[in-house]
């Protein structure tokens, strides 16, 4: 069996109804620092986390960025497919249903996450975004996201993510047909409690395909 392209943790779950997760770690985090929160997100969920495989200084990212909030689509796009290579292989070897898998990213985590349902719906079956932006201003395909969920937690005081980004990029892939929920937190880019409890509610919520966008 061929290794796969990431470097990553695979954890089983020891609940086989709830959704399996793929942690997607901020600039500078390894494959370890999202284990936490999906022990407390979903404890019975089976765990893929990859490590990002671009360095910036000595962080480790996802894709690269020429500046803050600045980067170059062909180079995200990239990413973004070895990225979906790699989920598609690791669910294989695994025995994961892609089409259960949701996405927890935090910051670049979070922004690939959004360029995986804009370029590679297939992926994913939902996303919890924690603190992202647009990265790739372009709407999903049409029916692409058709009965896929996505919950958007952003920071009302958060200094890198522009006020207007979390409702274009809902509206991004709402165009896919993805059902898309818009939290705004009191808080800036990190985390806190709110962030998780709002994500337990709605990892909890029944998917319903006929929901309103």
């Amino acid at each position: 069996m061929s290794p796969l392209s990431h470097q990553h943790i695979f954890q089983p779950g020891s609940n086989p109804a709830s959704p399996p997760l793929l942690l997607l770690h901020g600039t500078g985090g390894t494959e370890r620092d999202l284990l936490p929160l999906a022990q407390s997100l979903s404890p019975g969920s089976a765990v893929l986390s990859p490590l990002g495989q671009v360095r910036e200084g000595g962080a480790r990212r996802f894709f690269a960025r020429l500046a803050e909030g600045v980067f170059d689509p062909a180079e995200v796009t990239a990413r973004t497919h070895a990225l979906a290579d790699f989920i598609a292989a690791a669910a294989d070897r695994y025995e994961l249903d892609p089409a259960r898998l949701i996405a927890v990213g935090f910051s670049n985590g979070a922004n690939i996450a959004a360029t995986l349902l804009q370029l590679r719906p297939e992926s994913l079956g939902g996303a919890i975004l924690l603190r992202s932006m647009v990265v790739l201003d372009q709407p999903a395909k049409p029916a692409s996201l058709s009965g896929k969920r996505v919950l958007l937690l952003n920071g009302d005081a958060d200094p890198i993510v522009p006020r207007d980004h979390p409702e274009r990029l809902a509206g991004l892939l709402r165009a896919g047909g993805a059902t898309v929920e818009v939290i705004s937190q009191s808080a800036g880019h990190g985390l806190i409690r709110a962030d998780l409890e709002s994500a337990q509610r709605w990892l909890a919520r029944p998917i319903s395909p006929r929901s309103s966008n």
